[in-house]
């Protein structure tokens, strides 16, 4: 017999119970929260020190980075980002020794040569979902470090604009027995609203400063350049309305910064308004604010928020998912949800693109993680609802093929043919390849599989995968494609010029687009500046983006 059945729950009375004979209750004075770490975390825990795409508990993790590592030693860190400088010194310092995650940023390169000395053991690159998922299955923390807007006297938390991951990360703990900690911007006597009930918070600290948030998603519209400008009229003329998209989740990135801001000009100009572009999984990009302004877009639901668009996204509450108080309830795991499910296209980018269209953001010397791109760019096959798009894509695939009928996400990688310090996007064979074991992982770190693929832009044209008939025809669509590079100059031409001519591949002039109109001027803002005013000053752009 299996006893006690209750053994989690005893061991969290006896972490609560050690931090109450010290005198730490519910509310902890800052310059003690090290103290109350080292009484309540145990070597080989499993603990969630939040770090989203955006908002970090940055204070819980620099405290967390000088615990004793005599005391807490060889933590099993689950979570989604891995941001900061502390993130990775816990390693560094033998604090933590294991990691589930999904992305790492700027730590990319840090992370890469902690594997390559053996300080650190990767089980595995998830998407959001998927770490989310497993928080309620084997990955279940034992702490987990938060953070949040703001508590009040009673202990309940608003999170803000910035929900995030705190939701699933919460609940995973608070009901299997765990510990949560937050830190907090400030105390108040009320609250907007109630994200996150005390009952399922056992301390909180006030910080001694806000919690860091990075404005991820914010692209100066200077920045884009006419390659970019080009490559979007193909999107929209040669995708987007030929399929008719209307929901969709755009990437990170100057190329989709690109098509937002080309929506109230040249999409409106081939009467598209109305049509494609309608319903978004998205933060709130200020690069949309102009296609909000024009009527195109109707709904946005947000993995998190920007910095700078409090007072815009509380002004249009018809279009963004707000409180009563006018601020932005964001989500990671239901924007997750809605991308992976109710998205009829995924559009973005990565380092590497092989000949089947595998790609991966995991190269040699930096492994950055996936994030929610291997959920967003994943056809889903559970799937039931129909629309245009899906049915359009799905009967492309299928090619007359006598098998049970069903329809298809369109997966879009948006990719210059050369990438910064002239890197080419396409190679014959990813990095991925030789990551796996110095990572431990049977099978290579691949971000999106190429199965998964539909169509591959760059400034060459659109190859569109779902058409071709075989591996070989995949193949030489994608060298159609691939510019300059080895991969490109590889081409079979008299196949690449056949596949143009079934459509397979298409050109700007396939399309009727003339080169020579890819201009900067075709973008409805040119300047953060013009975003600010689209927005009737309601944007507060960062500083680091003024230049005004």
């Amino acid at each position: 017999m299996h006893l006690p059945w209750d053994g989690l729950r005893r061991r969290q009375q006896g972490r609560l119970e050690r931090a109450a004979t010290l005198g730490l209750g519910r509310m902890v004075p800052a310059e003690r929260v090290g103290q109350l770490l080292e009484t309540v975390i145990e070597p080989g825990d499993r603990v969630c020190l939040e770090g989203n795409n955006q908002k970090q508990a940055d204070f819980l993790a620099r405290a967390l980075a000088k615990v004793d590592p005599q005391r807490v030693h060889d933590l099993h860190l689950v979570q989604s980002v891995v941001a900061l400088p502390e993130h990775v010194a816990l390693f560094e310092q033998g604090i933590a020794r294991e990691l589930d995650f999904s992305f790492s940023g700027p730590q990319g390169t840090r992370l890469a040569a902690l594997v390559g000395a053996g300080r650190i053991r990767i089980n595995a690159i998830h998407t959001y979902l998927e770490l989310f998922a497993r928080y309620f299955v084997d990955l279940t923390p034992n702490v987990a470090l938060i953070a949040a807007e703001a508590v009040d006297d009673e202990g309940n938390l608003y999170t803000g604009p910035n929900t995030e991951d705190t939701p699933a990360i919460v609940e995973a703990t608070a009901f299997k027995n765990g510990i949560v900690i937050a830190q907090v911007n400030e105390r108040r006597k009320t609250l907007p609203r109630v994200d996150i009930p005390a009952g399922w918070v056992n301390h909180v600290v006030v910080a001694p400063k806000p919690n860091y948030i990075e404005p991820l998603f914010t692209r100066d519209p200077a920045q884009i350049s006419e390659i970019q400008v080009l490559m979007a009229m193909l999107v929209i003329k040669g995708i987007y309305a030929e399929y008719g998209v209307q929901s969709l989740n755009h990437g990170i990135g100057f190329d989709t910064a690109a098509i937002e801001l080309l929506l109230p000009t040249y999409a409106a100009s081939l009467g598209l308004k109305g049509k494609i572009c309608t319903h978004w999984a998205l933060n709130p990009h200020p690069a949309l604010i102009p296609a909000i302004e024009a009527g195109f877009v109707q709904s946005v639901h947000s993995f998190g928020s920007e910095l700078g668009m409090e007072r815009y996204v509380a002004a249009r509450p018809d279009v963004f998912f707000t409180g009563a108080d006018g601020s932005l309830r964001s989500n990671r795991a239901f924007c997750q949800a809605a991308g992976h499910y109710a998205c009829d296209l995924f559009i973005g980018s990565t380092l590497q693109i092989d000949l089947a269209g595998n790609s991966s953001t995991a190269t040699k010397g930096r492994i950055t993680g996936f994030g929610g791109a291997p959920n967003m760019g994943a056809d889903a096959r559970g799937r039931r609802h129909e629309s245009a798009a899906w049915l359009k894509a799905g009967e492309e695939a299928r090619q007359g093929a006598a098998t049970m009928p069903r329809g298809r996400k369109l997966v879009v990688q948006m990719v210059e043919t050369f990438r910064e310090h002239m890197a080419p996007a396409f190679v014959e064979r990813l990095d991925a390849w030789e990551l796996a074991a110095p990572m431990g992982l049977a099978n290579p770190p691949v971000m999106i599989y190429g199965d998964d693929v539909t169509h591959i832009v760059t400034e060459e044209g659109i190859a569109n995968l779902l058409l071709c008939r075989d591996l070989a025809e995949r193949e030489q669509a994608i060298r159609g494609v691939a510019g300059y590079t080895a991969v490109g100059l590889g081409r079979d031409r008299a196949k690449v010029e056949e596949l143009r001519a079934r459509g397979v591949i298409r050109r700007a002039e396939d399309l009727g687009i003339a080169r020579r109109m890819a201009t900067r001027d075709l973008l409805a803002a040119r300047s953060v500046k013009d975003l600010v005013h689209a927005s009737g000053g309601l944007y507060n752009p960062p500083s680091r983006f003024r230049n005004w």
